[in-house]
């Protein structure tokens, strides 16, 4: 019999893995590997927001995500299951929130943190076949880097390869977040590496825990009710531009090649 496991893409599951204290082992190993530095040069990590609060469960139009204090960087963890046309926007904005907010009054400019987003999405976001992609401040023709400071991380997870690389420890990583199956599962937990492992013995109580699958059950109910919402105010929206497009004096086979460029 297929057993059904809860998702670590669902959001509120992610934040429940790589949130909890006792779980701070798994957050400091998948910084470590999705952002390619020294597990030793990682001295600490404080989650500043932990807590999943009920509203997060059930809301519509809410925001998920772990923002950290990693030594001296700033790090903005989220993950985004559904597609936003307004998604990179909404990534440069968060980022930039995250780069101004810890200056506080009065501090000098040169205090501003290295600050660095990491976005997962599970859908896909550019025209390439890589995975990851990750844009910083440069000149457009030179090259040259304005700062350090700004580095925004995108993991496509409908790109990621399915072959398992036990040498590969980001793509196990992301490979774990992106299972649907038991299968997959087991053929992550086969590599022998204890951190995922680990995590997916969390996954598995997690999926044996009939609070938590009832949680993500509304969770996944909420987020597809924002999808809904959102669909029929596009196809609203779209009347009503038909009928501005029809009050001007467009026919009907104009309009109809407008919209199909614009879907």
């Amino acid at each position: 019999m297929k057993k059904d496991i809860v998702k670590a893409k669902l959001d509120i599951i992610f934040k429940k893995i790589f949130a909890a204290k006792s779980n701070e082992d798994l957050l400091h190993d998948f910084i470590s590997s999705v952002l390619e530095i020294p597990y030793n040069s990682i001295k600490s990590i404080v989650v500043q927001n932990p807590e999943i609060l009920p509203d997060m469960v059930t809301g519509k139009f809410c925001r998920l995500d772990i923002k950290l204090q990693v030594d001296d960087k700033l790090v903005n963890l989220e993950i985004q299951s559904k597609s936003q046309s307004f998604y990179k926007d909404r990534a440069l904005f968060y980022w930039s929130k995250l780069y101004t907010e810890d200056l506080k009054s009065g501090e000098e400019f040169y205090k501003l943190k290295q600050s660095i987003a990491i976005n997962i999405v599970n859908f896909n976001m550019f025209d390439c076949e890589e995975y990851h992609s990750v844009f910083k401040l440069k000149e457009d023709k030179r090259g040259e880097l304005l700062s350090d400071k700004c580095a925004i991380h995108f993991f496509e997870l409908k790109k990621i390869n399915p072959k398992v690389n036990k040498d590969n420890k980001r793509e196990l990583w992301l490979q774990l977040i992106n299972a649907e199956s038991e299968e997959e599962l087991d053929m992550l937990n086969q590599t022998n590496v204890p951190e995922i492992q680990k995590a997916i013995v969390i996954i598995h109580e997690m999926s044996a825990d009939e609070k938590v699958r009832e949680a993500a059950r509304l969770r996944e109910k909420a987020l597809h009710d924002e999808a809904t919402a959102l669909g029929c105010a596009k196809m609203e929206g779209a009347e009503e531009i038909v009928e501005k497009m029809r009050k001007s004096g467009m026919s009907d086979e104009d309009i109809a090649k407008v919209l199909s460029v614009e879907v």
